[in-house]
């Protein structure tokens, strides 16, 4: 199995593609891609202001709440009150849409994939959990909390942020002292 772990301490926050926020990226398959070549992305946005959000054409986007009370989403004119904390909230990337913050910034996980070449499926997880990449594909943990561990001789322990990417076989297991956001990436 092929595993890194990726440190919040080692990300550079750079301005969204349209300029309005933050971002901070997390991974990106394949490793490196620029934002019209990848084919999943995962970041964590700062949100402190309302606006609209950046159009990538052929990509499906899961928004999960990680830090605030919620955003009022608009895609395509259609309202989606997203304020249940982590849950994921699935919307295609390509439509018009504009976030409005219900009570003050946010920090949402972002999941970015293009539908014609990935699939992405999004859970919020609490326990130990293996990390089971379908064959060819990818799992991406992110630790909500301090204190996770990837289980293992050395036991490496994640703190708030920080992420484990996974490949190949066997599985790990990531123990977790509170929630993880787990990502599981497969070709279509």
């Amino acid at each position: 199995m092929t595993v890194r772990i990726l440190r919040a301490a080692d990300r550079t926050p750079v301005p969204w593609k349209n300029g309005g926020g933050i971002v901070r990226e997390i991974a990106t398959g394949p490793e490196g891609a620029g934002s019209d070549a990848f084919d999943w992305r995962v970041s964590l946005a700062d949100v402190t202001a309302d606006g609209p959000f950046s159009a990538f054409p052929g990509v499906d986007r899961i928004l999960t709440v990680v830090e605030g009370a919620g955003m009022d989403l608009v895609v395509g004119g259609e309202h989606h009150i997203v304020d249940e904390p982590l849950w994921p909230h699935g919307f295609p990337g390509d439509l018009p849409t504009e976030g409005f913050l219900l009570a003050g910034p946010v920090v949402n996980l972002n999941v970015m994939y293009r539908r014609a070449r990935t699939r992405a499926e999004t859970a919020v997880v609490c326990g130990t959990v293996r990390l089971l990449p379908p064959e060819g594909g990818a799992v991406l943990a992110v630790s909500l909390d301090d204190g996770a561990e990837l289980a293992g001789p050395d036991g490496v322990r994640l703190d708030r942020y920080d992420a484990v990417l996974a490949a190949g076989e066997p599985p790990g297991v990531l123990r977790t002292m509170g929630q993880a956001v787990l990502i599981t990436f497969s070709h279509v």
